[in-house]
């Protein structure tokens, strides 16, 4: 690239700040600042945050309207939230000022399931002001969704989509472990799940993202959250779970259209859980079935899948834009 894009990062937690070491290593980059709302960091530099020397001129700000009049913008990495209503409306000043943004927030793989209006709204902004939206990461954003959406097309036709994901959560970040029940009472993490408190965010987005690639109308998506019961005791860096408590979660969506074409995606992550990999398989012609043995890492993928976002994000057109709008993912080196 003949010319680095300046990019902000808002929100500070895990997340971000993988964010900001993965962009302190690209050459096609000028990390112009953070934005975080805790006032302990306000002020600070970006280099003491992340141990990265290379970010010490960049600083930490209360909100992007204070640093976007004293840093020029051209991207934002959003990683502060999973719903796409509220992301939208963070997201308000930075689209007001014809900015990109590229976001981990879950819903915002295909924001007019949950957030019809307020994704009409935002793509009338973006049109006028030229600003674009994409929400990414590796699951929602990847693996079960546009990965599946790409090996179809090699298919004369496809007639069913199932997708198994299996996750070991050991290794992975606490708020992670913390969002699958790790520890919890088998009962008490199932009713969170029935109520929307509880789960892996973001599921029914990736249906309906395979669904939209193919051009499908599905009905009623069915999804179930049920909790894998430990049945040995485990410890990771943050939890310790006893026999018969949550040592993760099983979620199941799935859909057919009028016709019966269907999609399937099953998710298991969950501590200490054995082979671990992404499996898609089509029911088409020709029959395809790929399997990534042990998974695509998600912690480091979800980072890479934001920044390598990026430059494709700047390259598409203005408005509420999805994976598959996109050229094809690729690494920015």
């Amino acid at each position: 690239m003949s010319k680095k894009i300046r990019i902000a990062q808002f929100g500070l937690g895990p997340i971000g700040l993988s964010c900001l070491k993965l962009l302190a290593r690209k050459s096609w980059v000028e990390v112009v600042g953070g934005i975080d709302i805790r006032p302990e960091l306000i002020g600070e530099d970006l280099a003491e945050l992340t141990g990265e020397p290379a970010l010490k001129s960049a600083k930490i700000y209360e909100s992007f309207e204070e640093l976007v009049t004293k840093q020029p913008v051209d991207a934002v990495l959003h990683t502060a939230g999973s719903r796409a209503a509220i992301s939208l409306q963070q997201m308000q000043p930075m689209l007001e000022k014809g900015i990109a943004v590229v976001s981990s927030c879950e819903e915002l793989l295909y924001p007019a399931l949950r957030a019809p209006e307020e994704t009409a709204q935002a793509d009338a902004l973006c049109q006028q002001t030229g600003a674009r939206v994409l929400g990414t990461g590796v699951n929602p954003g990847f693996v079960l969704d546009v990965l599946p959406a790409c090996l179809s097309g090699v298919c004369a036709s496809v007639s069913g989509v199932y997708g198994e994901r299996i996750v070991d959560a050991t290794t992975r970040r606490q708020p992670l472990q913390k969002k699958i029940g790790s520890g919890m009472e088998p009962d008490a993490f199932r009713r969170l799940g029935a109520e929307g408190k509880a789960g892996h965010a973001g599921f029914k987005e990736s249906l309906m993202l395979i669904a939209n690639a193919l051009g499908w109308e599905v009905g009623t998506i069915t999804e179930t959250i049920d909790a894998i019961v430990a049945d040995h005791r485990i410890s990771t860096d943050y939890f310790s779970v006893e026999v018969g408590q949550a040592a993760g979660l099983h979620q199941i969506v799935e859909a057919e259209t009028a016709e019966g074409l269907s999609i399937h995606l099953d998710l298991k992550m969950y501590l200490d859980a054995p082979n671990p990999h992404d499996t898609l398989r089509l029911d088409s012609e020709p029959p395809i079935e790929a399997t990534i043995s042990n998974g695509v890492a998600g912690d480091i993928a979800t980072v890479a899948a934001l920044v390598n976002a990026v430059p494709r994000l700047l390259d598409a057109r203005p408005g509420v834009r999805l994976m598959t709008d996109l050229s094809l993912p690729r690494c920015f080196s």
